[in-house]
């Protein structure tokens, strides 16, 4: 036992749970005050620092596209005579185990904000131009800038495992080619305090935005009246979904996503078959097609006057520079997942498969749920706008969403039982990742301690379960990705220059 003990980085375990609980607490003993000091907060990092943002998702991206394409492309991540998983239950493996719930959440939902917004400033906003941009923005936040900022760490991470041979998964061990020994003194506990109270922001975020539509769903099936105690108790069951799966290791998390991918598929068909068919399609075209025309001005639009907004945060304050804080998030274990299942592939393979991938699911996702809503809005049959306008609630109005399929409930179990399946791959895959974090000498293959997992399924609660009880807002919630994401982004940079570092190394030691 003592053994074991000493085998635990006691300050992953303890610190982050002592500062999220604290957190926590005073989040529902001081709602009022907890939303004015994070309005605060949000208001200086948005405003004073989001072209921070900004650049680095131009950089991860450019740095990502230039290694594919680079003589450094061709090196292989682990020698083995084929990858370690086919090209599909490699992709679907990064797709499900990377989005959680959210990704059925925001494609059902994303769109009604943009509708009204005029994201681009435009002089004349007319129904046209609302269905185009309505259609182009999901597909840019959920597309290449944020794939990269998974994918390039994720190669990083899989070039110190494979090559390297250095297995010990966290950022603060990543960082040594910049960094040295102090990875393993003080600036290394805090990179690691650091990243792990930013996953927990990240995760509490997705939980507190989609757990009400997963709860209001269940509510609606069964004909039982919501509460925010039916939320906590959607919570503790997938905790316990994904804490039973997670024990199993890889292959239940393997076998989790072919499911996933099944119900994501069953519902996707629902909608094209009930749906106006013509119109998603055409809806998706355009809207890949608007993207990749203005992706550049897209990328770098920072609205200097707020003229798209009140005047104190504009369109890309508001929702670009949240959704890079939100995956910036999520770069602390979603990546280490990716490299782990990356073994015998390219950088080249590894980079644009995870790219292609990871888009095609979520340009998917988008393009049909997202379209689905916005033909209500545009054909008159719902106005979901106006929803949103008077303040109703967004599981409310993806409920009504819902109402135009003929088959609604078979609809909305699947919807649920995707969302559980969403919820659990993916925090199955983080929780594997959480529990390697936290121990120090883990062999390439051997899979962390199963109470270390189990622990981490309960810290994973916490902070989400405040954050419903406190009844946070949209902003409230995009906040704290925000927050947590500054100093994420830079050790990001940290990790990527590091890497960039090793491979300059490599290539002098093969031409010697």
């Amino acid at each position: 036992m003592k053994s074991k003990n000493k085998n635990i980085e006691w300050h992953i375990v303890i610190l982050p749970l002592l500062i999220i609980t604290i957190l926590a607490g005073l989040i529902f003993a001081f709602p009022d005050q907890s939303a004015n000091a994070i309005e605060y907060l949000r208001n200086f990092f948005v405003n004073k620092l989001g072209f921070c943002y900004t650049l680095l998702g131009l950089f991860i991206l450019g740095a990502a596209l230039v290694l594919a394409f680079s003589k450094y492309g061709n090196i292989q991540l682990g020698k083995m005579d084929r990858p370690l998983y086919s090209n599909l239950k490699w992709g679907a493996m990064i797709f499900t185990s990377t989005m959680a719930a959210d990704i059925l959440y925001w494609s059902l939902i994303e769109w009604v904000y943009y509708f009204d917004a005029n994201p681009e400033g435009l002089a004349e906003y007319t129904i046209v131009q609302q269905q185009q941009w309505s259609s182009t923005y999901p597909l840019f936040h959920w597309g290449p800038i944020p794939w990269a900022f998974y994918i390039l760490p994720a190669v990083a991470y899989a070039y110190r495992f494979f090559v390297k041979k250095k297995p010990k998964e966290s950022l603060a061990h990543a960082c040594e080619p910049l960094l040295g020994n102090k990875i393993n003194k003080l600036p290394g506990k805090i990179i690691d305090i650091f990243s792990v109270v930013g996953l927990l922001a990240g995760t509490a975020t997705t939980f507190s935005l989609a757990t009400p539509l997963l709860s209001k769903a269940v509510a609606e099936v069964f004909h039982i009246e919501y509460s925010n105690t039916i939320s906590v108790l959607v919570l503790i069951f997938i905790a316990v979904v994904f804490t039973v799966a997670v024990l199993y290791g890889m292959k239940a998390i393997s076998h989790l996503a072919t499911a996933c991918v099944i119900l994501f598929f069953a519902l996707l068909a629902i909608f094209l078959i009930f749906g106006p068919k013509i119109y998603i399609i055409e809806s998706g075209i355009s809207g890949i097609g608007n993207m990749l025309q203005n992706f550049l001005s897209m990328s770098t639009w920072t609205d200097p006057l707020r003229a798209t907004g009140d005047g104190v945060q504009g369109f890309p304050q508001n929702w670009t520079i949240f959704y890079w804080a939100y995956w910036i998030a999520w770069f602390v274990a979603t990546p280490f997942f990716i490299a782990k299942i990356s073994k015998g592939r390219t950088i080249r393979q590894t980079i644009l498969g995870g790219l292609g991938f990871g888009m095609a699911g979520t340009f998917t996702s988008f393009i049909t749920f997202g379209n689905f809503g916005l033909f209500q809005q545009t054909s008159g049959k719902l106005d979901v706008v106006s929803m949103v306008q008077n303040g109703t609630a967004p599981a409310d109005i993806i409920l009504q969403i819902f109402e135009q399929i003929p088959i609604k409930n078979v609809a909305l179990i699947i919807l649920v039982l995707a969302m559980v399946a969403f919820y659990a791959s993916t925090f199955d895959a983080i929780t594997l990742v959480m529990a390697g974090f936290c121990t120090k000498n883990l062999k390439e293959d051997e899979m962390p301690s199963k109470k270390l997992r189990c622990y981490w399924s309960f810290i994973f609660l916490i902070l989400p379960i405040a954050l419903i009880w406190a009844e946070s807002t949209l902003s409230a919630l995009q906040t704290f990705s925000i927050i947590a994401a500054f100093p994420l982004g830079i050790i990001m940079l940290l990790i990527v220059f590091g890497f960039f570092k090793e491979l300059k190394q490599h290539k002098e030691t093969k031409e010697k």
